[in-house]
Formats: C-alpha cells, structure tokens, sequence
C-alpha cells in the first residue's frame, strides 16, 4: 500500500512536469499563432491557421484540466487525507536515483526513523545497496559517491529542510517546521484522515464462523476480534468491505438435531419449543445418535429430506439456526461487532453447478468411491465429492471462492481462521488458480492464520474440568474483573452508576480485544485477566485511562475541544521542545503505520503505534507544561494554547486508533 501511495504521489508529479511542458508548447503556439496572424493580416493566409488555432483551442482545454486536477488533488490531500511521510520521502529518493542512475530499474529504498536526535529524523540507506547493483553495470563507486549523487537529484519539497551524509554512505533527513506544523494544525482542523486511496477495492473479510447447534467458544474469540478489526481497518482507508460470517448450517449433523426435535417437541411446526439450551440439545441428540441404531437411521434419513427442501424439515432446521443465531448476535453485540451472514447452506446450489463443471473440465480424479481435486503442485487433494454422494468443506470453499469472486466482484479475499489451517487454504487456491476461478494477479487472496489461546499453566486455555471454555462465560468473568479492579482504585466513588457501567464494559471488553490484537497473532498468547487488567505497560487499561487523562487536560483548563478547533489559527504550536517536536512527529506516523498493517495483516503493529504515543505523550506532558497554577491557591495562571493543540491531535490519533481495534473510549474511567 505504501507503493500505491507512493504511485500517487509520482501521478501528482508527472501531470504537473506534462503542465509545464503544455504551458512551453502552449507559449511557442501564441508565438507561431501571432506571425501567422500577421501575415494572414497582410493577406498571406495559409491552411496552417487553422491547424494551430485548432492545437492552441485544445492545449487551453488540456492546461486547465491539468491544472484543476493538481488544485483538487493538493486540496484532497490536506483536507481528506493525511500524508505518509515516509512514503513521501521513499518517492522523492526513488525519483532522485532514477534521475541520477537510470540504468537501475527498480531500486530498493529503506527509509527509516533516526535512530538519534543528531542524526535528523529520518534516515535513508539507499547508497549501500546500489554499490553492488552499479558494479554489475560496470560502475566501480564508494556509498558516499553515490548518497552525494543522489541528494544533488532530489527534488525540492515542502517536507525536508535539509540532508547531510554520515558515515560510509547514510543520508540524514531534517523535516520542514512548517511543515509538520501545518501537517498537527491540518489534523485538528479536519479531523484524523486516512492517507490517499489510490485504488478502491471490494474486500471480503470471512472471520467468526461458529457452527450452529454449538456455543461460540474462546477458539471463535481470536476470529473475531482480529476479523473485526482488519475489516475496520479496511474500512477506514475507503474499501468497499463485505464482513462474512460463514456459519456451519448445513450437513449431517442436521439429521440428528432435526430427528431428536421432531422427538422432543413433536408440535413444533405449530408451537415454537422452547430450545434455551442448544449445547445440551446438541449433546443429548450426539449420544443417541451413537448408541441407538434406529435413531441413527432416521437421523440420516431427516438429512437426505432437508437436503430434498422437504417443508417440515427445512421448518425444524430453521428453528434450530435462528436460536443459535439469537445466541451469536448477543456475543457479537456485547464486542461491538457486525457481520453478514453466509453460511454453508447459502452454497448448496452453487456445489451442484461447480461439481458439474470441474468434472466437465476432467480435473476431477477417482479415489476409492470418492471424486477429488489436486492443485498444481500440491501433494493432498481435496475430497470434491464424498464416496456416499455428499459434498464436504473442500466442496463448499471451492463454491465460496468462486461466488466471491464471480458475484461479488472481489478485489480481495481475506480468511481468518487458525494456523491449522493454512494448508487447506493453500490447497483451495491452487485448486481454484487451477480451474481458472480464481487469477493471483487480478485477486488478492489472504489466509490470517492465528495461534491458539493458552491458559496460565501454557497449555491450551480449557476449564476445571478439561471442557472448552465458553464465550459468554469468558466476558462475563470479565466483567466482574473490571468491575472489581474499578473499585480497588476508587472508581465507584467518583463515577456516577451510568458511568461507572460504561467504564465496566470498556475495560472489560477492551482488555479481551486488546490482550488478542496487541500480540503478534500467529503466535500463540497467555490468556491472563490479571495481566489484562494490569495498568501498567501495553494494555488496553493503562491506555484508556491515559486517553481519559488526555481529554481531562483541557476540559481542566475550562477549553472544549470545539474552542480549540475554532482558535486553531490563531494558536502558535511552536515544537521549539525537543518533547513537542518527537510528540508531533509520531502522530503523523499514523498513515504509515496504518498502510504497514495492510501488507501482513498484522493488527499488533497498531497497538505498538499506540502505546508509542502514550509514552511518548507521558514524556512530554511530564517536561511541557500545558498548564501552569498558582501553586498556593492553584487558580491557573496561564495557559499554553499551543501544547493543548498537540494534546488535543493526541487525543484525536488515539482515539481512531482504539475505533479501528474495536475498543470504546469513555469520557471518565
């Protein structure tokens, strides 16, 4: 994504060099156009006129476009977007190399923080990797030759104010004042924005996936909040996102749901039965099914009659999902989470018409009574047809694929499920790249795979008696754990009932999220609420309550957010404080580091981003007063309007970072 930024920022470029080369072409056309006017005046009228009247008409018309185009683009980019500046300064050092060596096609650019105050604020470590790429094109040249090469063809900007080389060959980048002045007062102004979108794309996130019949469990916990977030994230940037919840509604385990109901309620079809347990009807059904023939019989036999749509059956199924469905949606309300539903049944037909056509294209094999798919260089095929008949979940995600590229039109395919999986997935890609559905250049395809969750003792987490842990269970532990700590400091006392349930669920919910997003996810974590709610280090607590802290600033000093906004040009924000100048250079890191979790789809980059800017924040409110009182009376005696600016953008990134987690604020914790 930082390539299709950097791709705009050199679109922004090439249409202002083609403005001045129309403008050139533009002056020598007015003066041909005035000699052939004079001498058509002294009677020497040529067929040329009209040709150059024609060409000076159209360059006009082509000037002013161009010139629209670069003003509305400038506009945007202040306005509705914020500017990645390291994806800025990769284009300008790219755009210098080329200049300077246009024999390399495409060369790497590492543009990176500094390290140290004195070695600016960025640093650029492009000349060392071209030593070798030059020797091969005959070029015998020392780093340094090459940095100094490269900063005589950088173009000017409104970004760097100056570049030094240090050592054997590193470029040191100072930025403008000016401009990352204007870059914190434009934030404040408009809000925190998205960096430009080059291209829009219809993304399908799948994440969540619990089966009906069967409780959401912590295995769905991980799914669903790293899900949710990439989808926020994806959202936020200006995609078109299609959140699925690919539910298991469909296959043989129906047959002895369905055959246990007509049992247990045989008036179902006239009186709604009263199912509140479905865990324990789904376990009851489980063991008649494995201990009474006849049971197991009919139970294969309901199967064969949904599978026909025969109206009692598809009736009994119905009733069946739609109390799972009430369960889910009351877990996917209390984590503020939205999704649409397509689950297996959706893709029955489309099985039946994709079976067709693989067999039809003879990619599918016989093996032992079943039909099966290999891809192009894959060992383990997938089971396409079962040897009863049947399809499978090799089946059905070879129909998912295919609708999702050739109904919804997708640009990009994202899967979250666990690591387990990340070979089947590879397998239905090849599968689907094999029987043309599915072309790597035209689709992106994503499989974010995560780890398991461990309990304390490091092994998988599991209750007391060795049984997976419910969901519902786990927030409601939570809860009570957020509550408890609240009181331990106090909170009770000075919050009101309403805010003291609204600072509850925040903490509760918001540190399950966060414990999950702030770990890099295909790894495995300890699921801890004691080091959850611990206020102390990269946890959701500590930053909520910093966020809390952050807000309280300025309503202390009787300012609202609004009168900032409304004084802002009239505020110096100085960044003269080595604390202010680090403070404003990391909020404006915020489109990088959102651009970054585009490419691995990691969502712990964000949470590290986060709690970079509330230490970095702590450092500097703990050297910059914001606010100075009379330390007898403690009246305030004057306000520094400027550092409340950079709290208040501070509040700002902080807060669409906890939106793009999933993570609610509160006024007061």
């Amino acid at each position: 994504m930082s390539k299709e930024f950097q791709n705009l920022k050199l679109f922004v470029e090439e249409v202002e060099n083609v403005t001045n080369t129309l403008s050139k072409e533009f002056e020598n056309l007015k003066e041909e156009f005035s000699s052939t006017k004079l001498l058509t005046e002294n009677g020497l009228g040529s067929p040329e006129l009209a040709e150059l009247t024609l060409s000076n008409t159209k360059l006009k018309y082509q000037l002013d476009i161009l010139k629209q185009a670069i003003a509305e683009e400038r506009t945007s980019m202040g306005k509705g977007t914020m500017e990645n500046i390291e994806g800025t300064l990769i284009s300008l050092f790219t755009k210098a190399i080329h200049i300077a060596y246009p024999d390399v096609p495409d060369p790497l650019v590492p543009v990176t923080e500094a390290t140290q105050e004195k070695f600016g604020d960025y640093q650029c470590n492009a000349a060392m990797p071209l030593v070798g790429i030059l020797k091969t094109h005959g070029i015998k040249i020392n780093p340094r030759q090459i940095a100094e090469k490269i900063i005589q063809n950088v173009p000017q900007s409104q970004i760097i104010e100056k570049l030094e080389i240090a050592g054997p060959g590193f470029i040191n980048i100072w930025l403008k004042k000016d401009y990352v002045q204007n870059a914190v007062i434009n934030l404040i102004k408009y809000g925190v924005k998205p960096p430009p979108l080059f291209r829009k794309l219809k993304v399908v996130v799948d994440f969540s996936a619990p089966n009906i019949a069967k409780e959401m469990h912590v295995g769905h916990l991980r799914s669903t909040i790293i899900g949710d977030s990439i989808a926020r994230l994806l959202e936020y940037l200006g995609h078109d996102v299609l959140r699925i919840n690919h539910i298991g509604d469909w296959g043989t385990q129906f047959g002895m749901l369905i055959a246990h109901l007509q049992d247990k309620y045989p008036d179902y079809l006239t009186k709604s039965p009263p199912i509140a347990d479905l865990q324990s009807f789904y376990k009851a059904s489980k063991l008649r099914f494995d201990e009474d023939p006849d049971f197991k019989s009919r139970a294969y036999d309901s199967v064969v009659k949904l599978q026909k749509f025969d109206p009692k059956y598809t009736k009994a199924w119905q009733l069946i999902c739609d109390v799972s469905r009430k369960e889910f949606q009351k877990v996917y309300d209390r984590l503020n989470v939205t999704l649409i539903e397509r689950g297996e049944s959706f893709y029955q037909s489309r099985m039946e018409k994709l079976v067709k056509e693989l067999d039809e294209k003879g990619l599918l094999e016989e093996d032992e009574g079943r039909k099966v798919m290999f891809g192009d260089g894959t060992k383990i095929p997938l089971t396409i047809i079962k040897s009863d008949g049947g399809f499978t979940y090799d089946t059905s995600d070879m129909a998912t694929i295919t609708q999702r590229i050739h109904e919804e039109n997708a640009n990009w395919i994202i899967y979250v499920t666990d690591l387990g999986q990340a070979l089947h997935f590879q397998t239905i890609m090849s599968c689907a790249q094999r029987a043309g559905i599915y072309d790597p250049k035209r689709v992106r395809v994503d499989h974010v795979g995560f780890g398991v969750v461990l309990g304390e003792d490091k092994k998988k987490f599991k209750t007391r008696s060795g049984e997976t842990v419910r969901l519902v269970e786990l927030l409601n532990e939570g809860l009570n754990s957020s509550l408890e700590t609240l009181k331990q400091k106090g909170r009770d006392k000075v919050l009101s009932p309403k805010e003291l349930i609204e600072a509850q669920e925040a903490v509760a919910y918001g540190c399950i999220k966060y414990a999950d997003l702030s770990h890099d996810r295909v790894h495995d974590y300890i699921f801890s609420f004691k080091k959850m709610l611990d206020d102390k280090g990269n946890t959701a607590v500590y930053l909520l309550y910093a966020y809390t802290r952050i807000c309280s600033i300025a309503r202390n000093a009787n300012v609202n957010p609004e009168q900032l906004r409304q004084s802002i040009d009239q505020v110096h924000i100085s960044l003269d404080h080595e604390k202010e100048w680090k403070l404003a250079k990391v909020l404006l890191k915020f489109p990088h580091e959102l651009l970054k979790i585009t490419g691995d789809l990691c969502p712990h980059h964000l949470c590290e981003y986060l709690y970079e800017i509330a230490t970095t924040f702590s450092e500097f409110y703990d050297t910059c007063y914001c606010i100075e009182k009379d330390s007898a009376t403690g009246e305030i005696k004057k306000i520094h309007f400027g550092r409340l600016m950079l709290c208040e953008a501070t509040a700002l990134v902080m807060k669409q970072c906890f939106n793009i987690l999933g993570l609610k604020t509160v006024g007061r914790m």
